[in-house]
């Protein structure tokens, strides 16, 4: 266990960021789905009245012609667009910065993200930096800005982050690539739309990693302590329909049914996460990234195992709960039901083929690493169990 005093002080903070977790106002997202939906998205940007819109994408996106009907059909409605296309994997402050620039230099009233999490992040510290006049830097934490920020629309273009309605975004420092969160009510989109259409291309690696992401979310919120009713309903949906439709969409990305059903599976995950927050496979999973430039859901989908079998005690009813809600078995014994859940989860991993190794792991970058992981998740998440350094060591040796 980590020292006693770090353990006080870590409850003590943790307590404080769940009573603002229940007392903070969270909007949602008006949402489209289906079809297509992404051009019904582009309607209520008009109809909400606004005039410029800067587009937050990244450079592959636009060469594929992505943007193109989304773009005709705003500047169809009067509606003058600017691109910006500059977002990389695990964005750092400075592309945010960039992008404000852009948004500032073409009076642009209005922020729509066409991308992954990491073009929705970015676009969400964009808007919020934009109203607020305030360096993408000095939004780390807690409820860092004032004034709300500039009206946000969101397409996402993998079914994985949920970020289209979560209170947070992640960024990374330009030098270090740590990453920090920015955590506030005020990023959340007034809208979004989950079109499997323009989720079809993904390719297949992509949709393993981002599913997992969010299956990583919904199964982290489902057993933190910050879970309620609420957060219960929307994990175990998502949980199931993840676990139905991935492999489906994996094996055809033209299945536009299981496309969307993983779209609102991520979603479901999403809103749960939003209260009940998250827990040590993304604190280690975010050291993987910032060390050997892992993608976020493969990070994820490395760690998971690892943590799962670390919390089997201590979530054995609340998985073996899970494990029967959602269809998998019937069994009484939450023993039983909770090994049938986890092995459910590593046959998963399996069948999408996912390499769980990290090529290059270093033994030398742990003590950093596990500090890092740890500064994130105690005093912020409400894991089932502690770790202490050397069961988070033993999970990074078995990569």
């Amino acid at each position: 266990m980590p020292k006693i005093t770090t353990l006080i002080k870590a409850k003590a903070k943790l307590k404080a960021v769940q009573v603002l977790t229940y007392i903070l106002p969270v909007s949602h997202p008006l949402v489209f789905a289906g079809p297509n939906s992404a051009l019904n998205l582009c309607d209520n940007i008009q109809q909400l009245g606004m005039k410029k819109v800067l587009i937050v994408t990244d450079a592959i996106l636009l060469n594929l012609g992505v943007i193109h009907p989304l773009q005709d059909k705003l500047e169809q409605a009067g509606i003058q667009v600017t691109i910006f296309s500059e977002v990389k994997s695990d964005p750092t402050f400075d592309v945010v910065e960039k992008g404000i620039a852009l948004f500032k230099s073409s009076a642009s009233d209005s922020v729509l993200a066409v991308g992954g999490g990491s073009t929705i992040d970015t676009a969400k510290v964009l808007a919020l930096s934009a109203a607020n006049n305030k360096a993408p830097k000095q939004l780390i934490g807690i409820l860092k800005a004032c004034k709300p920020a500039f009206p946000l629309f969101v397409v996402p273009t993998t079914a994985g982050t949920g970020s289209e309605v979560t209170v947070a975004a992640v960024l990374s420092d330009n030098q270090t690539h740590v990453k920090g969160l920015v955590i506030d009510p005020k990023v959340v989109p007034l809208a979004t739309a989950l079109d499997p259409v323009i989720m079809q291309g993904m390719p297949p690696a992509i949709t393993a990693d981002t599913g997992i992401d969010a299956l990583t979310h919904a199964l982290e919120s489902w057993v933190s302590g910050f879970a309620t009713q609420e957060t219960d309903f929307y994990a175990r949906a998502a949980t199931k329909l993840i676990l139905e439709n991935l492999v489906l969409a994996w094996q055809d990305g033209k299945n536009l049914a299981a496309r969307e059903a993983m779209a609102l599976g991520s979603h479901y995950a999403g809103l749960a996460m939003n209260k009940a927050a998250i827990g040590y496979v993304h604190a280690l999973a975010h050291q993987l990234g910032a060390k050997y430039g892992v993608p976020h859901g493969r990070a994820n989908a490395i760690i998971l195992p690892h943590v799962l079998e670390f919390n089997r005690e201590a979530s054995q009813k609340r998985l073996a709960k899970l494990a029967r809600e959602i269809g998998l078995t019937q069994t009484a014994n939450d023993r039983e039901a909770t090994e049938l859940f986890i092995q459910r989860i590593k046959t998963l991993l399996t069948e999408l083929q996912i390499n769980t190794q990290v090529q290059g792991i270093q033994q030398q970058d742990f003590p950093e690493m596990i500090e890092a992981a740890f500064n994130e998740a105690h005093g912020m998440y409400a894991v089932p169990k502690y770790m202490n350094y050397a069961d988070a060591e033993q999970i990074l040796m078995r990569l």
